[in-house]
This record gives structure tokens, sequence and C-alpha cells, in this order.
């Protein structure tokens, strides 16, 4: 605490010995008709918050003078034509430019009724969809520029007070039931170290540098974005400058990077990043038994050929590397270090998309291909000076290759997109491991997997012209060649339904119903026996049925208060014949899950309530609470009873806001509170044999007793304060990140652990037990981060 004191007056030492100039920018930019792509006269832009706007000439252009560096959103507005909210942008070291589109409205007879708002609505998602802006990604209070933890302010989503990690946890539903998407490209996870089968993490592994807004979608999904039962990212990235050159160099929480954006030639943008982390020695000054280190580069390349054809190629990579802090010799180390294996991994996604512009239909062509290097190893005792000694070597790798092809069309209110999409999978997985069922036994196989899948989408949407009431039908259907029950489209018939009506001003009623399914990871398909035989062939399509209704009031342009219901069904999921308790229950720490034996016999529900609270007012505040109320439970089969899932923490409440003072302060604060979770006593009979213990290094649950007990809730108090400096032609930031101010300790059940002494050493081998002890199990400190950002 004492240390975190002494940053933070460092800090505040530091930036108030400097000055600085306030040079003011220039925001320029083109206003273009959507469909036509020609340059439209007459456009009032505004820039919202800051009452100066312009103009735009003959050929398109505007320009608006004097604007404070910040960051803001535009407004395009003229008689005819729909009044536009933009994302948001940073002005900076530089000037800016934007491209704005916009549609006709072709109802519209006379005037203009102006009713922007930053809260915009989505004609297919009018429920579950949140839009994160720049300003919430670059100062969000405890998150470090992390999309994975800034959405954990979101109604719905969860977080783990118990470790360093970014659990997607959604709903209820488990890690693996999310989908992510780079400016449309699907990009298989957002985290480095991730878990195979599930998506979780300690750290993102997208650049916050190249992001222009998110999508975050918690049901209601469109119709091209399947695969998903709990939620979907949909990351938008910035285009690369046209008019000058320019790179950042940012001092994170865990990471250094360079960045660059700018141009090549007169039609092609670029953005490019490399970062690397210092991860390793934060770690290791916590003194956490493990110490990640990771390196990752991201790009995009966009060409605008002409008016109607742009190409835009991308790709992310990561390399990881965990490594066991062996030199820790307390109690609570010695057990995570007695089950954690040292994790390598490799991924990386390529993608290109093709967009051509025909009036009222535009076509898109997506291609990609991802790649994942798993490697995980164990040794007893992390002895690896004896081969005898190995209880785990795992080299598995996941490959697809994508394509995607949709037609965007609008006739007047309405607007449809069809689409197919085909896809190439590859799993390799080389598995030696040692298990204890029914006295020991060891796994020893290799299985290669490869599969094409197919999918077909249409949706169709109607808006009247004055937006009171919409509508949008959709349905999707996807099928592969794994298995027989898998292959037939009708099998997974995918259709929704979303309906929104206006009830008053500024209140609105949406609701949402839909049918989603979602293939059992690779891993679990892929899993062999020692006869090399699959086990899991009679999987089938994880399926969820989801209905939402929500209530929307808006009473002016920068406030939305909003109350959502949620009711999810879960069926056909996997169900662990070992473990007896549902696949979906676990993926929320290192390694990997599914690869075992199931049965697709397990079902689910999850049901509550979320109220939304935003405020936002330009240049000067944005404050967000939630609170989520709800309850997760399943069953192993139809005849069973529902208990509690892993994710039941029956409510998530979390407040947050940043507030802008002059000469370009800003503080954030962020309250965050999560009921407990249900947790399953330990078998002690078992754990305590030494063929169980030394076979994975940690106690077995008793899963007669699943979930049986419930943890203490919890809470914490996060701060963040900013200073930037605005030179004649550079941009020097600086920050500090103080998670937990309030110390709050999390408590969990003690940790059942061998002392390594065997007790009866005269029995027979299968007989023999370890004498056991507990370890007291809380976690919960102050983390203070300096963050330095330069632009030039």
């Amino acid at each position: 605490m004492k240390k975190a004191i002494l940053l933070f007056i460092l800090f505040l030492c530091c930036v108030a010995t400097m000055s600085s100039a306030q040079p003011a920018r220039q925001i320029k930019g083109s206003v273009i008709d959507k469909a036509s792509r020609k340059p439209l006269e007459f456009i009032n832009v505004l820039v919202m918050g800051l009452g100066r706007g312009g103009v735009t000439d003959a050929e398109g252009n505007f320009a608006i003078s004097d604007v404070p560096p910040g960051i803001y959103r535009l407004q395009a507005s003229a008689v005819g034509y729909k009044t536009v909210v933009t994302p948001e942008y940073i002005v900076s070291n530089k000037d800016l430019h934007a491209e704005i589109e916009m549609e006709e409205n072709l109802t519209e007879l006379e005037g203009v009724t102006v009713t922007a708002s930053p809260f915009r609505r989505d004609l297919e998602s009018p429920v579950g969809l949140r839009i994160i802006g720049l300003q919430e990604i670059e100062k969000s209070p405890g998150a470090n520029r992390d999309i994975s933890r800034i959405v954990q302010s979101y109604p719905g989503v969860a977080f783990s007070p118990a470790g360093y990690r970014n659990d997607l946890i959604v709903r209820g539903g488990s890690p693996s039931e999310n989908r992510f998407y780079l400016d449309g490209v699907e990009i298989p996870n957002i985290n480095h170290f991730s878990t195979q089968g599930a998506s979780g993490g300690p750290v993102g592994i997208i650049n916050a540098d190249h992001i222009r807004e998110v999508n975050f979608y918690t049901g209601a999904f469109p119709t091209d974005k399947g695969n998903a039962l709990s939620s979907v990212l949909d990351f938008k990235l910035r285009d690369g400058d046209m008019e000058r050159n320019s790179l950042k160099a940012t001092l994170g929480a865990s990471e250094v990077s360079l960045a660059s954006n700018g141009h090549l030639g007169k039609k092609t943008s670029y953005l490019v990043s490399v970062r690397q982390s210092y991860l390793q020695f934060l770690f290791d000054m916590l003194g956490l038994p493990f110490l990640p280190t990771f390196t990752d580069a991201q790009f995009k390349i966009k060409t605008r050929f002409n008016a109607n054809n742009e190409l835009t190629v991308l790709g992310l990579g990561g390399i990881d590397n965990m490594k066991l802090n062996t030199r820790l010799d307390d109690e609570k180390s010695e057990y995570i270090l007695s089950y954690l294996p040292k994790i390598q991994q490799q991924t990386a996604t390529l993608g290109a998309v093709y967009r051509h512009y025909a009036g009222a239909h535009v076509q898109t062509i997506v291609v990609s291909h991802s790649y994942l290097n798993n490697r995980n190893t164990k040794y007893l005792g992390n002895d690896e000076s004896n081969p005898a000694n190995l209880t785990l070597r795992l080299r598995s790798t996941e490959q697809e290759t994508k394509f995607r092809v949709e037609n965007l069309s609008t006739f007047g209110p309405w607007k449809i997109n069809v689409g197919m999409n085909l896809d190439y999978s590859q799993y390799s997985n080389t598995t030696f491991q040692r298990v204890y069922i029914a006295g020991g036994q060891t796994f020893d196989y290799h299985t290669y997997l490869n599969m094409v899948r197919w999918g077909l989408f249409a949706t169709a949407g109607y808006s009247t012209s004055d937006e009171r009431f919409s509508a949008s039908i959709g349905v999707r259907t996807d099928a592969n060649n794994y298995s027989s029950k898998m292959r037939g489209m009708a099998s997974q018939l995918s259709p929704r339904l979303s309906l929104s009506y206006r009830l008053t001003d500024g209140l609105y009623l949406s609701g949402n119903a839909g049918l989603y399914y979602q293939l059992p990871p690779y891993t679990a398909l892929g899993f062999k026996d020692n006869d090399g035989q699959l086990v899991n062939k009679q999987l089938q399509y994880m399926s969820v049925s989801q209905q939402s209704l929500g209530l929307s009031w808006r009473t002016s342009s920068t406030f939305e208060l909003s109350a959502e219901g949620f009711y999810k069904q879960y069926d056909k999921i996997p169900f662990s014949i070992v473990d007896g308790i549902p696949l979906a229950c676990k993926g929320d720490d290192y390694g990997v899950i599914g690869n075992e034996a199931l049965t697709a016999t397990a079902q689910g529900r999850s049901y509550g309530v979320e109220i939304l609270l935003r405020w936002l007012v330009a240049k000067k505040l944005n404050l967000a609470s939630s609170l989520t109320i709800f309850k997760s439970e399943y069953r192993n089969n139809k005849k069973s009873e529902y208990i509690a899932s892993a994710w039941d923490n029956r409510y998530i409440f979390n407040a947050s806001g940043t507030y802008n003072f002059p000469r370009h302060w800003s503080l954030g604060m962020k309250i965050s509170c999560i009921g407990g979770a249900p947790y399953t006593p330990y078998d002690v009979e078992k754990s305590s044999l030494v063929t169980a213990w030394n076979a994975q290094g940690r106690p077995y649950y008793d899963y007669s007793q699943y979930n049986t007990g419930r943890l203490p809730a919890f809470g914490q108090l996060d701060l963040r304060v900013d200073k930037t400096y605005y030179l004649k032609r550079c941009m020097l930031g600086f920050y500090i990140d103080l998670q937990n101010v309030t110390v709050s300790k999390f408590r969990q059940p003690d940790i059942l652990m061998s002392t390594g002494v065997i007790e009866n050493p005269s029995a027979p081998v299968s007989e023999q037990r370890y004498k056991m002890k507990y370890i007291t199990q809380k976690s919960g400190t102050l983390l203070p981060t300096l963050g330095i950002t330069f632009e030039y």
C-alpha cells in the first residue's frame, strides 16, 4: 500500500512540473451517399459537445478548425438524409480525417428532425447489443485498455476475483460459448495463453490502438455470425491516416508497444503494431508461481481501388511462453506449482475482406486462415531430470480456413442480407497423460481430424419511416461431415425474430427470440482412446433457445436507462463421464478442456434481469452503472434435477465513470461487486491416494456434492488518473491505474494438499496414501500500474 501511495505521489509530481501548450487541430473529411458512393454537398457536420461545425462543398469535403485535442463524435445532417452520429474519434497530435456515409431518407418530404444519439439502435439486434467507444477503451479504470476486462463492466458479464484471468462469462454461460470478429474476420480467441477448448487467458491479444469501437452482443446474434451461444464481440478497427504517417509508443500495465499509422500511396492506408510483454516481472514481483511472457503483432492494410471497390487485408499473431516460478517456497505457490503445466502457444490469423458497392447492393467476400499451436508439459514435482516423472505432454494444433460471401440489399424500408460460408478445419493432438480412473490409467494417443463445415444464412429487416417500429426475421443453418448426426442441415435450423416499438418519445419496447447452435470443441471431437478410436462420435451441435425482452428510455441524446429480461434453455451439452458434470462448467483455468469421454445428454438454463444506466456528456463525463440478477443451472440429463452451475453468481453490480477536468486531466473510478460462486467440496479419500495425487498434482472434487457450497461475495474499487500533454507535433500521456484500492480479500475454501509423506509405506502401491494438509486460500492485493504514451 505504501509503495502504491509513493508511486501515486511521484506520478503527480512528475506531470505537475511539466508545462504544455494547447494547440488547436483541424477535423477534415468527406461525406458520401452510402448507396451511390457519390460525394454529398451542403451536409452540416457538427462536432458534438463543442458547438463547432462545417458544411460540405461540391466535392463532399468539409473542414472544421480550432478543435482542441480530445475524443469526439461527429454528427452529419441534411434535408432528405438520415442524421448520422459517427463512432468516436481521437484528435491528438495531428489533424483528423474522417469519412462519413449517409443514407437517403426516401419518405421525408420537408424539413429534417435531428434525433441523433450515441446510443445507436440496430435493426437485427434491438436487445442484447452494447456499443463500446474509444472513451471507455482508453480510460476504463482497472482495465488497462484490455477489452476483455472492459466488457466486464457491462450487464450480464461476470468476473473472477480469484485470479488474473480474462474469462468471458456472459449471462450464466461458459467461457467457451463466445465468438470474436475483427473487421468481419473471425479470430479463434482474443487472449494470450488461452484455454484450448474455451477462451480465457491473463491478457488480451488485440492492441487497443487499432480499435475504433466494439459491438458486444449478449443475445440476438446476427445471422452472419454463427457458432455462438453466449456472446459475440465484433471489433471495428480504425483506418490508417491518408494524409500523414505517425508513430506511437506505449508503456502499459503488462507490455511495451510500438505502433505506426499512415498511408502507402494515394489509395492504401495501413496500421501496424508490435508488443513485447514484461508481464513476467510483474507476476514475479507479486509472488505468483507462473511467469508468462508474450510477443504479438497486428496489421491492417486497406486499399480503395475506386469508389465502389475496396480490399482489406489484416493479420494478428502471438507467441506465448509460460514458465513456472519454482523459486517460490510458500505453501500456496507450492500447490499451484504441483499441477500447473508449462505452456507454450503460437496463434495467428490472416484474413482478407473484399467489398463491392453496387448501388443498393453491397457484396462482401471474406477469406481467412487461423492457426493455433498449443504445447503443455508437466513433470511430477517439476523434476524434469527423470523421464518417469512425466505426467502430461500435449502437442496440439488447430487450423481453420474460412470462406464467407454475402449480399446486403436495401429496398426502401427493407434490408435483406443473404450469404453462405464454407470452412475447412484441421485438428491434431499427440497426448501422453496420466489420469486416475479405477486405480490409474495412462492416455497415450495421436489423433488427426479434418472436417468440412458449411452454412447458409438470411435476414430480412423492416423499419417504418419514422423508426417507430422495426422488425427483423432471420434464419441460419449449419452442418459438417464429422458424423451423420451433424450432416443434416435441417437438424441445426436456427430461426430468430426481433421486434422493436417506440411507445412514446424516447421509450422503446424491444424483444428477440432465437435458437442458436454451436459445434463442440475440437478437443472433444478429436479425442481418442488408446486403441485409436474416436470416443465422442455421438456428440451433436450444442443448442440454446434464448428469449429477451427489454425497455429502453432515453430522456435525451446523452442519457439512457434500460432493463432487459432474458431466458436461455440449453440442450445437447457435452457431459463428462468421468467427473459427472457438464463440460460447460469447466474452462476457467489454464490448460485444455474437452479431451475426455463425453455424452451429449446435459441440459441447462439461465435467466435473469439486467439494468443499465448510461450518461454521456461530450468532453466531460462518461458514466455507466449496471445490475444483473440471475440464476444459472445445469442438469446431467432430462431426468435429473437442476443444480447451480459453476457460473451461478446470482448478482453482479458495476458502477464506473470518468470525468474530464480542464487542462486534459481525467479521473476514473469503478466499483465492482459480484455474488459468491458455488463450489464443490474435495474428495479427501480419493485425493490422498498416492497414485491419484501423482496423476494430476491437485485434489479431486467430490462430484456427488457438486456445487453444494457457496463462496462469499466480493467487491473492489479501482481508480485511474490520466494527464495528457499535446505539443506542436507530438502527444505525451501519463496514467496511473490502481486496482483494488480497498485491498479487498477474497476467501476461498482451504486447499487440500499432499505433504509428500506417505502414511502407510508398507501397503500395496495402489493403497498407499499421502498425509494431507490444508492451506488457507485468500487473495486480494493492491495492484498499481504506471503507463506512458508517446505519439509523434
